[in-house]
């Protein structure tokens, strides 16, 4: 844990005049302190305004939010007031999972529906009873046409990972549930960036929404430390295993860029590594909630996954991100790097580099004005590719074979526009 004696003490949540089934689900989920993002919105959200607000992954936007929506619900009006819009089925049950949490002594019913699940289930659900719906959006359109999902009664609407939910392609499904809304309601946004299509949309469908932003200059957490090691492709798994076998870790998320690469690299660690699982969009929706739960009751120490676990999940207990592969950008690079350093807690981030990154990461570090920690060879403004450690005492250097070519990334999670 990070140090406190120089940090500006923020209010507790016992200082809120916060009804007592409420507060005592949070002290009993050892909630004592509000983070930053939690303090700044609380206040707002409360007086019924609208509100955009950026704030840095990890930083307690789930309970930020949920906390004053589950104040705003009538018990004893079943119907939906407080709808959830998120971008990928995990974390609409992560977010269903904080609810239920927290409402636990209130009454307040969650619900989640996304796609990957069965819809008559859901349905039926929908019909019995609840009060605040967490949805992706493409299920959640899919109920609305049907007439299972009835928005007549919600009075508030939170647009969680807006960024990543208009990145994927869900401006037009997202404009289309708000426009259904016609009665007088509060709308809430979350995200981590601002583009110009969250811009627009905050115009167009936002009330004098007020505006707070905790992200400042940069966009990755200050208490990760961000090391890069330069490998030749063969030493990867050597590098890697000296890393885990040498770093006193607590879980462990190690990031491909391919299913094929996350499923690859199982099968060459479970042989050395105890407790290790992996998962990407390619495993059932049962399993991959059953490995959720398991690796954030640390059932499970070491994750390997694609960038369907890159995002927006609470994983309060990750110390090492380790990117097996390079990340497409600064942004994917944050949201993977993000899942550790969580809540003030330290983490440590490595990236693996081959030559063929160098380029991509100049900009990175440009981008997100990082100070990247060196684990040996410093590559940077250098053209020869690393030597292999087994050639090398042979002074030798490898020659990849002309026909290698990498194979391409795949489409994970909500960026599939056809997963449901």
């Amino acid at each position: 844990m990070l140090s406190k004696e120089n940090e500006t003490p923020y209010m507790k949540f016992s200082e809120l005049n916060l009804p007592p089934d409420i507060l005592k689900s949070i002290v009993a989920l050892g909630y004592d302190e509000m983070t930053p993002v939690q303090e700044a919105t609380y206040p707002i959200i409360s007086a019924g305004h609208d509100l955009c607000a950026l704030a840095e992954t990890g930083s307690g936007k789930t309970a930020a939010c949920s906390i004053p929506l589950i104040q705003k619900i009538d018990t004893t009006l079943n119907a939906i007031q407080g709808l959830v819009i998120v971008p990928t089925r995990e974390l609409c049950i992560q977010y269903v999972n904080e609810i239920y949490k927290i409402g636990a002594k209130s009454g307040v019913v969650p619900f989640g529906v996304y796609g990957g699940f069965s819809k008559g289930i859901q349905v039926a659900k929908l019909n019995h009873e609840v009060h605040i719906l967490v949805a992706t959006p493409g299920r959640l359109i899919d109920l609305m046409y049907e007439g299972a999902v009835r928005l007549s009664q919600t009075k508030c609407v939170v647009l969680d990972e807006a960024d990543e939910l208009l990145q994927t392609g869900f401006l037009e499904d997202i404009e289309f549930i708000l426009s259904c809304i016609i009665q007088e309601h509060q709308t809430l946004l979350f995200a981590a960036t601002m583009d110009d299509d969250i811009k627009r949309l905050v115009d167009k469908n936002f009330r004098d929404p007020r505006h707070i932003s905790l992200i400042q200059e940069r966009l990755s957490p200050e208490s990760i430390e961000h090391y890069f090691e330069y490998v030749h492709p063969k030493n990867k798994q050597s590098k890697l295993m000296r890393h885990l076998k040498g770093e006193d870790t607590q879980q462990v998320l190690i990031f491909c860029n391919a299913r094929h690469k996350v499923d690859s690299l199982f099968r060459n660690m479970k042989k050395e590594v105890d407790n290790i699982e992996y998962i990407h969009a390619g495993l059932s929706q049962e399993k991959r909630s059953s490995i959720y739960r398991n690796y954030r009751s640390n059932k499970i120490s070491c994750l390997i996954a694609t960038d369907v676990a890159g995002r927006g999940l609470d994983f309060s207990n990750v110390s090492h991100v380790i990117n097996w592969d390079f990340p497409g950008d600064g942004e994917q690079y944050t949201h993977r790097t993000g899942r550790s350093g969580r809540m003030g807690r330290k983490g440590k981030a490595l990236t693996f580099l081959t030559k063929r990154d160098l380029p991509q990461l100049k900009k990175l570090i440009r981008k997100l004005k990082i100070t990247p920690l060196w684990i040996g060879e410093n590559p940077l403004g250098k053209d020869a590719p690393p030597k292999d450690e087994k050639t090398q005492k042979k002074k030798r250097h490898y020659r990849p074979s002309r026909n290698r070519r990498p194979k391409s990334s795949e489409k994970t999670g909500a960026s599939r526009r056809g997963e449901r």
